[in-house]
């Protein structure tokens, strides 16, 4: 299955068990049939989208020093990449509960994140500036991705996406989630002009292309998908950080990230967080992957309020 290969799936998060089955009918922070529902199923967006979204917080000194170095990413990318995961999973699809325990663990943990850049600069993991633009290159890089890659998605859906987050990334400590494309681009003007090239950014582009944290994926495929997160970055982002010609993507390359990720967005992985999550709240495993007229239909048996189907 695609998703086992590019999503690791852990079955605890700093020793709490996760279970997206349990307990039945609590809702999530996100709802069956909204935009979120559609973009995290599709594992293939949510790797373009991940890279992409740590390069956008790479580009920022404050953040690729404390990344850097109070992570274990460049020792264990495999662990850290399925912790990262597993977090943003269960914002999505994990009960409430459970969300908002993982959620107080990371918040924790970054509280003892701190230090000084190389250029002199202090920073802390729990600065509100840098908590925005966290979440921000989070929903900018997994909307954009699923948008390019697996399916269009309309202004009016990306909007609601972005929407759809916000109470997560306020739970994470983000006083001013982006809501909107407009949002995201007024964030990022005003960082801009603090963005500079590192060789820890093509540090950390040598580790996913070599598939050391996801080394499940089919030899070949992981500078096909690293290439792709590149080619979603703003290309004012992309010129400051220098990331040449080396890391176009090839027709052949966009063609094959494309296949795979249109076939990961039809085709049901019923162990997925996204098919645990449907079955928690009594709709039927495949439910993320059924047209919407199907979603509806399933929507209203099982008794929910409103319309939750995703925008096309």
């Amino acid at each position: 299955m695609v998703t086992s290969a590019l999503i690791p799936a852990p079955k605890t998060y700093l020793g709490w068990a996760v279970d997206y089955t349990e307990p039945p009918g609590e809702p999530g922070f996100a709802a069956p049939g909204s935009v979120s529902w559609q973009v995290f199923k599709n594992p293939v967006a949510l790797a373009i989208g991940g890279v992409a979204a740590v390069l956008l917080e790479f580009a920022d000194p404050r953040i690729r020093s404390g990344v850097w170095d109070h992570s274990t990413f460049r020792t264990d990318p495999v662990g850290r990449s399925a912790r990262t995961g597993i977090a943003a999973m269960v914002g999505v699809f994990g009960p409430q509960s459970a969300a908002r325990r993982i959620i107080r663990g990371v918040t924790h943990m970054h509280a003892n994140v701190a230090g000084v850049t190389p250029g002199g600069e202090r920073y802390h993991a729990l600065d509100p500036e840098l908590l925005d633009w966290v979440s921000a290159t989070a929903a900018y890089g997994f909307v954009t991705a699923y948008d390019r890659f697996a399916a269009p998605l309309a202004d009016d859906a990306q909007s609601d996406f972005f929407a759809e987050g916000q109470a997560v990334a306020r739970l994470y400590g983000a006083p001013n989630p982006i809501g909107s494309h407009p949002d995201f681009n007024a964030m990022l003007d005003r960082l801009l002009p603090r963005f500079e090239p590192h060789d820890i950014n093509t540090q950390f582009l040598s580790i996913m292309a070599s598939g050391r944290a996801a080394p499940a994926v089919p030899r070949g495929l992981h500078s096909a998908l690293v290439n792709a997160a590149v080619d979603i970055l703003p290309g004012e982002v992309r010129e400051r950080l220098e990331l040449g010609r080396a890391f176009d993507l090839s027709p052949r390359g966009r063609s094959t990230v494309k296949a795979m990720a249109r076939i990961a967005d039809r085709v049901p992985d019923l162990k997925s967080p996204a098919a645990q999550a449907s079955a928690r709240l009594g709709l039927p495993r495949s439910f993320p992957w059924r047209s919407r007229r199907t979603q509806a239909r399933w929507l209203a048996r099982a008794g929910w309020p409103g319309k939750a189907v995703a925008a096309p």
